[in-house]
């Protein structure tokens, strides 16, 4: 999509309330459609950092494309909503609505962007919903704006459509501009043309629109996100009996994604989900169901599932060293912290449990992320066992055996020749089921994947009760001669 593509179509004034993942994305990509944007946040310092070009925020695309609007003129930042709002015809709330210690969604932030709205407001205007929100949240802020604006005298018809988002994390921007189909979800037809109107450069380049009940929308959201979280705890728990069997998982993953009918999208065996949307999103919903007096089995187990494979790492390495008291002064190579590639999101990561478990148990733990560093350390805190490595290969350096979390690119392209030279045990756990197995059981290496045959060398490695200072490279303390 070019910048500027809504040239020739009417200029809109839009404002956005939250700079987060979601409210970044959608000013730096309305800017780019060629809106007059605001982006607004009650963060100062987050605003003042914005103004400079700083990104709070990795994501692949972003801040160049943030910089090149912000150059343009038609992209700017504020933390007064009233001057966000001043000239505005569509307000688009993007706010966090994380789920609370009960698992319900949090809206504080989003009532309280509603009533700075409603205090505000100077001229009619549409406010569309970006943020995931329970059903009926719609009907509730349009009702609640309403008694905002008749108490001070004015009784226009503010809208407030639902306009759900499909971002993922690291390809965010794309997402936005190259969508598999924008949800407006409004109560009256006539209300969606402000919202309508801003996507247009989208839908006049053939992206599918549709409408449907506000709703309908909120529940879609949570419905996508939900469905796409159980096809992970599908292939998990498949990878569980794959383990049991004597099957491979991804052979299983080849053999039904080619089905049509079923496709092979989110059918990757690893350590489950994270990030700040599948786990708040199943969460919320479950609440939501119990709310209305439903039993939602099916979401209970798709989240205990995924429960369950976070713990995977650990459990592997206490079966493969003889308990998990064995763990003790074991010391841990860590790859990958961020909750995916491409970002540096840690909410909901594997690696926390991962590494709190590994401490708990003893273990010395070294780990390392191209991009989450900062977040990882603000978040784990200090430990005296756990250190934080400058790279994939100062990670090694001491490391008996690697725990791969996340699975970006230079970790799977790395030499698997250097990890054998290093590595005292030669012992490698692929949570992610991303590397390129027979080149690092070629080097040498025993590679331990979720739900496949255990790959070794063809030679028998000793076991570990030798000691750590044996250049021989003693291994796990279970069966280690596997299948080349």
């Amino acid at each position: 999509m070019k910048p500027d593509a809504v040239q020739g179509m009417q200029r809109m004034q839009i404002a956005v309330i939250g700079t987060g993942y979601v409210g970044l994305v959608s000013a730096a990509c309305f800017a780019h459609l060629g809106h007059d944007v605001v982006g607004v946040d009650a963060d100062v310092g987050k605003v003042q950092a914005l103004q400079r070009g700083a990104m709070p925020i990795f994501e692949t695309g972003l801040q160049p494309l943030v910089a090149s609007r912000m150059a343009h003129g038609n992209l700017r930042f504020t933390h007064r909503m009233d001057e966000a709002i001043e000239r505005a015809e569509l307000v688009v709330i993007a706010v966090g609505t994380p789920s609370d210690a009960c698992g319900a969604t949090d809206l504080s932030a989003l009532n309280q962007a509603v009533e700075d709205i409603g205090r505000m407001l100077s001229h009619p205007l549409t406010v569309a919903i970006k943020s995931t929100v329970p059903v009926g949240t719609c009907d509730a802020v349009e009702a609640k704006l309403r008694r905002s604006l008749e108490r001070r005298g004015m009784h226009w018809h503010v809208p407030v459509l639902s306009n759900p988002e499909f971002l993922r994390e690291g390809t965010a921007t794309r997402d936005f501009l190259m969508p598999d189909r924008i949800l407006i979800g409004a109560r009256h037809r006539r209300d969606a043309s402000a919202l309508i109107r801003a996507f247009e450069p989208l839908t006049q380049g053939g992206v599918p629109l549709i409408r449907m009940s506000t709703r309908s929308a909120e529940l879609s959201k949570y419905a996508a996100n939900t469905m796409l979280a159980a096809r992970i705890s599908f292939i998990n728990e498949m990878a569980d009996i794959a383990e049991a069997t004597g099957a491979d998982i991804e052979e299983v993953r080849c053999g039904i994604g080619s089905d049509a009918r079923i496709g092979p999208a989110f059918l990757k065996a690893g350590i489950g989900y994270g990030g700040s949307c599948f786990p708040k999103d199943v969460s919320s919903l479950r609440h939501e169901a119990a709310a209305h007096g439903i039993a939602p089995a099916m979401l209970s187990a798709v989240a205990g599932t995924n429960e369950r494979h976070r713990r995977w790492p650990v459990e592997r390495l206490a079966r493969a060293y003889g308990g998990r008291s064995a763990l003790n002064g074991l010391h841990v190579a860590i790859w990958g912290l961020a909750f995916k590639p491409g970002t540096d999101d840690m909410r909901e990561a594997p690696s926390l449990p991962t590494v709190q478990s590994l401490l708990d148990a003893g273990a010395f733990v070294r780990a390392y992320d191209p991009v989450a560093m900062r977040n990882a350390v603000a978040v784990m805190g200090v430990h005296d066992r756990l250190a934080w490595a400058a790279g994939a290969a100062d990670a090694l350096a001491g490391a008996d055996v690697l725990v791969l979390l996340t699975e970006w690119a230079e970790f799977v392209d790395f030499p698997p020749a250097r990890v054998s030279e290093v590595l005292r045990h030669r012992f490698v756990l692929d949570g992610r089921n991303a590397l390129p197995v027979a080149r690092w059981v070629a080097a040498g290496l025993r590679v331990v994947q979720v739900g496949r045959p255990e790959r070794a060398p063809r030679r028998v490695l000793r076991p570990l009760s030798a000691s750590r200072d044996d250049a021989a490279q003693p291994a796990p303390a279970e069966a280690a001669a596997g299948t080349s």
